[in-house]
């Protein structure tokens, strides 16, 4: 495979959701040189690495082929934009639906309330729309674009988001309950009060979102980068495992038997916290400032 077309086709599939080669080189943990330099064709990733790119920009590795023949990443965001919203069949409470939302177009379209939605959820655009109150539990929600949408008070209990972009949606007061994020980009988003208990963020970009009172229970953190952020309330059993830092504030947490594995914690800060003497411990290991921590008595 020729480095120029490796490298035309990952700068059409990372602009196609609207990334940048910063936000794409964060989430890889390598410089946006790098990013820059394989989409000049003058280097390409190593297999490894590939997989992860496909995986972040939400195309299969077949994509990168010189004689793939499927439509290209610029041509999928077209169809996301252009094609119309497809009308629901009409509602049959207390039954489940067999309802295929996926390659949609959904704007300003509110859907609060709405029950047994079980099936896939992918490849869509969606802005500005209300799902308020809804049973969204064991969805695959993978490729999508959410923008501005409301969450509010909804089950989205072990869901899966994949390759996704999700920016300034609200997710307040939601049941997040064993929900796994992969290889998404999560933006501006408002986590206050959301159930996140089990929860993973596995390879995706976390900034600038609120995570005030957010239940953090066995919720991990795996190669993601978190920017921008303030953690607020309890965390406990939670892990950070290869994670980059920046801006991240704990302010007013209670932080008990969580684990933090990465590069370099001096970008956190902690303003009147409590640990236990493990967590502690381990952020005291990884040269983090803990003189705005008090520790835990037994």
């Amino acid at each position: 495979m020729e480095t120029k077309i490796i490298g035309n086709k990952i700068a059409q599939a990372r602009k196609a959701i609207n990334m940048s080669q910063a936000q794409l080189a964060q989430q890889l943990f390598i410089s946006p040189q790098a990013v820059g330099k394989w989409e000049r064709g003058e280097s390409i990733p190593d297999i490894i690495t590939m997989n992860r790119v496909a995986q972040m920009l939400g195309v299969d590795l077949n994509y990168f082929s010189e004689h793939f023949q499927s439509a290209t990443a610029d041509a999928v965001a077209r169809e996301f934009l252009e094609e119309p919203a497809a009308e629901l069949p009409p509602a049959k409470p207390e039954n489940k639906h067999s309802w295929n939302m996926s390659m949609g177009n959904w704007v300003d379209a509110d859907f609060s309330g709405l029950k047994h939605l079980h099936e896939k959820f992918s490849s869509s655009n969606m802005q500005r729309c209300k799902f308020i109150g809804s049973e969204l539990s064991e969805l695959l929600l993978k490729g999508n674009h959410i923008v501005s949408c409301d969450f509010s008070g909804s089950d989205i209990s072990n869901s899966h988001f994949q390759s996704s972009h999700l920016d300034t949606n609200i997710f307040k007061d939601c049941s997040l309950k064993g929900a796994e994020f992969s290889g998404s980009h999560i933006k501006s988003c408002n986590f206050s009060g959301t159930d996140l208990t089990g929860a993973t963020f596995k390879s995706s970009s976390f900034q600038k979102s609120t995570m005030v009172n957010a239940i953090l229970n066995g919720t991990s953190f795996i190669r993601s980068s978190i920017t921008d952020l303030v953690f607020e309330g309890v965390l406990a059993d939670c892990s950070f495992d290869n994670c980059a830092f920046s801006k991240v504030t704990f302010q007013n947490t209670i932080l008990t038997n969580t684990f933090f594995k990465c590069r370099s914690l001096k970008q956190l800060r902690f303003v009147e916290c409590q640990a236990d003497r493990i967590t502690y411990e381990f952020l005291k290991n990884g040269k983090a400032d803990v003189s705005g921590i008090t520790l835990l008595t037994a």
